[in-house]
């Protein structure tokens, strides 16, 4: 049992945490392929838009790993709010009929429920990022 303790503590927070967050990232991809391939309909577009926020977040404590949850939920409630607004200037639907990617990523047309939808996923995000860590920045090793 020691030995474990001894490997674990020599692995940098910093890493642990990326690690965790890639997980998260992947895990929040597959269950938003998972929703639009089994769900239709409104339910699988709201909840698309939460795990994108999701997913957002995920990205943001990969970036930042000593992030607070309530920050990190923040910066992805405000990129996910910004990409939506900006859909009301045309820009991203243009770039979304030459790219799949850009229309995956910024989507093309203004819906404002959405904007519930994206807080709705930061609420979940916070919540498990705020269980994971105790609502603490990880401690220094």
């Amino acid at each position: 049992m020691k030995s474990k303790q001894t490997a674990r503590a020599s692995v940098p927070g910093a890493v642990v945490i990326r690690v965790t967050a890639v997980a998260a990232a992947l895990v929040t991809v597959a269950a938003g392929l998972g929703v639009r391939s089994t769900a239709g309909g409104d339910g699988a577009k709201y909840a698309g838009d939460a795990l994108y926020t999701v997913l957002i977040h995920a990205l943001v404590v990969l970036l930042v790993p000593r992030v607070r949850p309530l920050p990190a939920a923040g910066v992805a409630l405000a990129v996910s709010w910004a990409v939506e607004l900006a859909q009301l200037t045309g820009v991203p639907a243009g770039l979304a009929r030459q790219s799949a990617v850009a229309r995956l990523v910024l989507g093309s047309t203004f819906n404002a429920p959405d904007l519930f939808w994206y807080a709705v996923g930061a609420a979940l995000a916070w919540a498990v990022h705020s269980l994971l860590t105790g609502g603490r920045s990880p401690d220094r090793h």
